[in-house]
């Protein structure tokens, strides 16, 4: 089953960040993740929102998991935690 990686982000060094964005575009990619939203308006409906927004669609669970574990992708996620505050949450889904 598909599965949706969705990150919610609040940017605090811009420059750093943009490290970790340049590295996690070409890894989750190569893992079968498609981006379907990255930024864009939000509309905070309920609960704590975040400036920052992803959500990418992955063939599985099991292959969302491979890209965060790729070690390029770690490497570049010790950026990502001084940059950012985030969640990152992978949820299967019905098809």
């Amino acid at each position: 089953m598909a599965a949706l990686w969705i990150a919610r982000v609040d940017v605090n060094d811009a420059e750093l960040y943009a490290k970790y964005i340049d590295v996690a575009s070409v890894v989750i990619p190569e893992h079968g993740g498609v981006f379907i939203a990255r930024g864009g308006r939000v509309e905070q409906l309920e609960g704590r929102g975040r400036s920052r927004n992803v959500v990418a669609r992955f063939p599985s669970v099991d292959a969302a998991q491979a890209a965060y574990n790729d070690p390029r992708y770690q490497e570049a996620v010790v950026w990502a935690k001084e940059a950012a505050e985030r969640e990152i949450v992978v949820v299967e889904t019905d098809d």
